[in-house]
């Protein structure tokens, strides 16, 4: 069996939950599971996290999925309907729908089913991806309070473009503008993800939507989850499949990358973009061989990464090697990579072998 695996912690999950609430005590939690849980796993992801509220999600699928697993909570599909078919199924599987266009309010408006959907309302106060132009809402807000086929209680909705940077102004820029656009409008308020849960603490509304966080995951450029007080919820590894003696001057890897400085011991450990491990690095990319820092050298291959084991004289064939995780920060890595630790963990890939632990 290849040695490569990816160890979802439950109890972090279940933890960093637990932060959010301290960070946010007035609100209730979204968990988002978009993207195979951040590619932890949907239904684990779920599981672990039936502490949460609502569940927020990308499609109609992952509603499905969710509540084949047993999940009762509200799950909340983030882009609403796309056609008349959808209102049909979201019925069936009782998801809430996001509204963010004119003609999802056309489709509900022709909808002859009366059993009410529950809606979220959503703004465009800056992003400019999806949603409402706020001095619009209110007429938008009356058009879907009319309509027998939609719940009264309507949620109103924001998504933050900058909220990362916690003294940009754009986000202050952005609460102001929910806020006329929603004044004297009835329903809850959700503004905030995770940097929102972070460093705005006077956005965080009735409802927070929270994704990364979750997962231990960092969205604040030169920090990580645990400086938020995070835990990491996946760790990558693999082990080491061979250790070379080269010499100097000899070259390692495809396209010969990579030129040993000196007579050197090379490691090759079984993971590659195959796996999801990043191709394309600075040059300088962590991994702990044996709990201890060393670095990848030369391109990484579809299988196998080659590691300077110059620190490590007595690594042997068999020894393991952590990519990402517990001890190496996901963050740190994806930065080597030019990339965010969301793209890594959602990258990994299905012959990856996915185990469960409850630390």
């Amino acid at each position: 069996m290849r040695a490569t695996s990816a160890t979802i912690h439950l109890g972090a999950l279940r933890e960093n939950l637990r932060r959010v609430r301290e960070l946010a005590p007035g609100a209730r939690v979204m968990a988002v599971v978009k993207a195979d849980g951040y590619g932890h796993g949907l239904e684990r992801v779920a599981r672990a996290l039936e502490g949460a509220d609502a569940f927020g999600v990308a499609g109609i699928a992952d509603g499905q999925r969710l509540r084949a697993a047993g999940v009762s909570q509200r799950i909340v599909v983030l882009s609403g309907h796309d056609e008349a078919a959808d209102l049909a199924e979201m019925r069936r599987l009782r998801l809430d729908t996001v509204v963010h266009s004119d003609a999802q309010v056309d489709l509900l408006a022709a909808d002859a089913d009366p059993r009410p959907l529950r809606v979220w309302l959503k703004l465009d106060t800056g992003m400019h991806r999806l949603g409402i132009a706020p001095e619009r809402a209110r007429d938008v807000h009356a058009r879907l309070r009319a309509l027998a086929c939609v719940e009264p209680d309507i949620t109103l909705m924001t998504h933050f473009a900058n909220s990362d940077v916690f003294d940009d102004a754009m986000t202050t820029r952005q609460v102001e503008r929910f806020e006329r656009g929603v004044s004297g409008l009835d329903g809850e308020r959700s503004l905030s993800n995770s940097a929102g849960v972070i460093g705005w603490p006077e956005a965080h509304g009735q409802w927070v939507r929270v994704g990364g966080a979750l997962y231990g995951i960092s969205v604040v450029a030169g920090r990580i989850g645990a400086d938020f007080g995070f835990r990491p919820a996946m760790t990558l590894a693999t082990r080491l499949v061979a250790v070379n003696r080269i010499r100097k001057g000899e070259h390692v890897g495809y396209a010969a990358a990579w030129q040993a400085p000196e007579d050197m011991p090379i490691g090759v450990a079984a993971i590659g973009y195959g796996d999801g491990y990043p191709r394309h690095s600075d040059g300088a990319t962590p991994v702990l061989v044996n709990g201890t820092r060393a670095l990848v050298v030369g391109r990484v291959s579809m299988d196998l990464v080659t590691i300077d084991l110059r620190s490590h004289p007595d690594a042997k064939i068999g020894d393991p090697v952590v990519l990402w995780g517990r001890g190496l920060p996901v963050e740190e890595v994806a930065a080597h990579a030019g990339t965010i630790g969301y793209e890594l963990t959602c990258g990994v890939t299905r012959r990856v072998r996915f185990v469960e632990d409850d630390a």
